[in-house]
């Protein structure tokens, strides 16, 4: 078995019909004329996933990994949890045009219905022009009664909350909540691994084969949390040199990092693997021991990652500092974990 170090992935792009030309430049490509809607940074999702593209692990699929390396990827309590399931979807999504309004099942529903995970995801902005806005949450309580009847008439926006964006805001969508992301956004997206989605309205558009899109109004209506809560924007500080949380869950837990100087991020207390997300400049991430391999260091023990990509850390290699390149001022990076020291569900 080889040892394990910081894997990058091929590329992973999807095109749809609400796509639209920021991603490939986010990441440094040329765009091109296809409407590019999402790139999955790591997925396992069967007949999605991502492969390696660095290293002697090179063109192996994640599940792959997932299997054959077990807990020095995972993590042992994400293996306890998840056994060898990469638990976490990764995405950077651009929104030229609305996507639907929809809805994701909780994990009870999705095993009961498609035995897989539920869906509960995490939004960061990453751009938005002046007045763009998205839904999460509904603004007056309504009834399954009423939900099928707004469904029928096309006015089901009218009870949805509203919300104007710019860079930096951050959106908890847990399962059950009604959301839509809307055109002229780009966001970085942290999600579970689970490729369900009730769409709920779609504005009676064509999907990019000319046919409607299908719809899912029955199976969404026992998934919706019907609920109207106080806050759906999530507050946080903006630190430099320091981590900030964003998002705490038992399912992932999500940290910024704003950095212009060399910085040491040892999280093997979390038993878990680590992704960052480069969102701005790009940076060296550096493992400075290997623990899980008795501290064995693994052939690649540094790589560099550049804005619009992403890094998984395996659990085994826990232990990194993050280098700025400063060549833009700063370095800013999504740092993503399963929180099995606060959240264990056992």
């Amino acid at each position: 078995m080889n040892i394990l170090y910081p894997l990058m992935f091929q590329q992973n792009f999807f095109e749809l019909v609400w796509g639209g030309h920021k991603l490939k430049p986010l990441k440094g490509l040329d765009a091109d004329d296809a409407k590019i809607g999402e790139s999955w940074e790591i997925s396992a999702i069967p007949g999605k996933e991502s492969l390696v593209s660095n290293g002697i692990l090179k063109g192996k699929k994640l599940s792959e990994l997932s299997t054959e390396y077990k807990e020095l990827l995972l993590g042992r309590n994400v293996v306890k949890l998840y056994g060898t399931t990469f638990p976490l979807l990764i995405k950077f999504i651009d929104a030229e045009n609305d996507l639907s309004i929809q809805v994701h099942p909780n994990d009870e529903l999705a095993k009961e219905r498609h035995n897989c995970l539920g869906k509960t995801e995490m939004w960061f902005v990453i751009d938005a022009k002046p007045g763009a806005y998205l839904y999460s949450g509904f603004a007056s309580p309504i009834s399954k009664y009423e939900y099928e009847k707004r469904i029928e008439d096309g006015s089901i926006c009218d009870v949805l909350a509203r919300h104007e964006v710019k860079r930096g805001d951050v959106f908890f969508i847990p399962a059950g909540r009604v959301h839509a992301i809307c055109g002229g956004i780009m966001i970085a997206e942290i999600q579970q691994s689970s490729d369900i989605t009730y769409r709920i309205f779609d504005y009676n558009r064509p999907g990019l084969d000319g046919k409607p899109r299908q719809l899912h109004t029955e199976l969404a209506k026992d998934a919706i949390d019907y609920r109207v809560y106080d806050k759906y924007r999530t507050d946080y500080e903006y630190k430099v040199n320091k981590p900030v949380a964003m998002t705490e869950s038992p399912y992932f837990t999500v940290k910024r990092h704003v950095i212009n100087r060399s910085f040491h991020r040892r999280l093997y207390k979390y038993d878990s693997f680590i992704v960052y997300m480069c969102l701005h400049g790009d940076c060296k991430i550096e493992i400075r021991s290997s623990e899980g391999f008795n501290g064995h260091m693994p052939e690649i023990t540094t790589i560099n990652v550049s804005k619009g990509n992403s890094c998984l850390i395996p659990a085994s290699c826990a232990d990194v500092n993050l280098v700025p390149n400063n060549n833009e001022g700063i370095t800013e990076l999504l740092e993503v974990y399963i929180d099995n020291k606060n959240f264990n569900k056992d």
